[in-house]
């Protein structure tokens, strides 16, 4: 299931940037399992992708308020 909005807004940038990373890894075998026809849920990569421009976002929100002050 995808992460909550609130959920990611609680972490540092240093856990926003590993779990940026764990998500883009998990795309990447998620996408392998759709081309071997092992993915069963296939729902799963659209969530994994928000899940992904959620945390690029929120990145990018914490890094323009680290710049203002």
């Amino acid at each position: 299931m995808a992460t909550k909005f609130k959920e990611f807004k609680q972490k540092t940038i240093l856990e926003l940037n590993n779990l940026l990373n764990e998500k883009k890894v998990e795309l990447g075998h998620l996408r392998f399992q759709l081309q071997d026809k092992q993915l069963k849920n296939v729902n799963k990569i659209k969530e994994t992708k928000r899940d992904v421009a959620r945390i690029k976002t929120l990145l990018s929100n914490k890094d323009v308020k680290l710049v203002q002050k």
